[in-house]
């Protein structure tokens, strides 16, 4: 389903989703009022949604449209202005699955047509092939590896996320005690314009401060620390701190910024004493990362298959036998308290 007040927005998206033999558009609506109509009519399994239009509008309509399609994954279509980041990630928060921006006069070609396409197939692949990792329901015979658990008291909490994973992680970090005092590093695939509003996103959903990680920053207790939009978060050591080190170059996953560089930091700087959580995201981002953050005695922790927008992350850490707990948002923070001990939150 394509939502859009754009009679050519509607109609390009349309024409490029139909030239693929495997995707169909199924109803097209230039309003959030019509496309609530037509769900009580049609089953969709992905629905792209504009969020500035006239009448109710993307946003104040998204709770209505996951009611009435609870199996649907909202892929929210935006600019990327900073009005449209704040209004994009609110609704990613509350349930979108993904983001993409509106693409402009002359920005349609092959590049943005493929982009397109692979955010549909992995969103529609997860709900018609159980969340785009197995052909049955639930998380498929992967056992969490127990003893992968915390033999010293962790210094970092690392969390790794793409599509679907801002849903996740506020209502993971929400579950959180304030009192919880671990510093917290993030990586999420976003664009770079999107990363102040996120830190204040967070700060929300987190209850303690958040900011967008720079160079030389030493890392204190009861913040979020996100990496930015154009590099990758690692830590080093320098005396008895840990300090941000902003890197760049291609990372294994192709990802800008990537989970992997950021866990392979923490093995080395932490010496093995630190929490990772693997949320939906599409791919294998954080799996080399978790390797080793493992291997040194870091604890990693894996959302599972029903709760993610797309099992993709989660499972190439699950698959490997890496995770020592593959749960839910709420449950995550179970585990993260119970890993960092009593200490860590009192």
């Amino acid at each position: 389903m394509v939502v859009d007040d754009s009679l050519i927005i509607r109609t390009v998206l349309a024409r490029i989703i139909g030239q693929q033999p495997d995707l169909e558009v199924v109803s097209k609506s230039s309003s959030a009022e019509l496309a609530l109509k037509e769900l009580a009519k049609i089953e969709v399994d992905v629905i792209l949604l504009d969020l500035e239009m006239p009448g109710m509008g993307g946003l104040d309509a998204l709770p209505k449209i996951l009611t009435s399609a609870p199996k649907a994954q909202v892929l929210v279509v935006s600019s990327l202005t900073e009005d449209g980041a704040e209004h994009t990630l609110q609704a990613l928060s509350m349930g979108a699955a993904d983001t993409l921006a509106k693409p402009r006069a002359g920005e349609f070609g092959a590049d943005y047509n493929n982009r397109l396409v692979e955010k549909i197939r992995a969103l529609g692949h997860s709900q018609s092939r159980g969340n785009d990792r197995s052909e049955s329901a639930g998380t498929p015979n992967i056992k969490p590896r127990r003893e992968n658990l915390a033999k010293e008291k962790p210094e970092v909490l690392a969390i790794g996320a793409s599509t679907g994973g801002i849903h996740a992680m506020c209502a993971m970090l929400a579950k959180l005690p304030r009192q919880f005092d671990l510093p917290i590093l993030v990586t999420q695939h976003l664009p770079g314009s999107f990363m102040q509003v996120f830190a204040k996103q967070l700060e929300l959903a987190a209850s303690r401060t958040a900011v967008v990680a720079e160079n030389g920053m030493i890392i204190q207790p009861r913040t979020v620390y996100i990496a930015p939009g154009g590099g990758h978060l690692t830590v080093e050591k320098r005396g008895s701190n840990l300090v941000v080190k902003i890197i760049d170059g291609k990372a294994p996953s192709g990802c800008m910024p990537s989970v992997d560089p950021m866990l392979e930091s923490l093995a080395a700087a932490t010496a093995g004493k630190a929490i990772a959580v693997i949320l939906s995201g599409m791919g294998r981002d954080g799996a080399i990362g978790a390797e080793k953050l493992g291997r040194t005695g870091g604890t990693i922790l894996a959302q599972d298959q029903d709760s993610s927008a797309v099992w993709g992350m989660p499972r190439a850490v699950a698959e490997q036998g890496l995770a020592s707990a593959i749960l839910p948002p709420a449950d995550l923070a179970l585990a993260i308290m119970s890993t960092a001990g009593a200490a860590a939150w009192k």
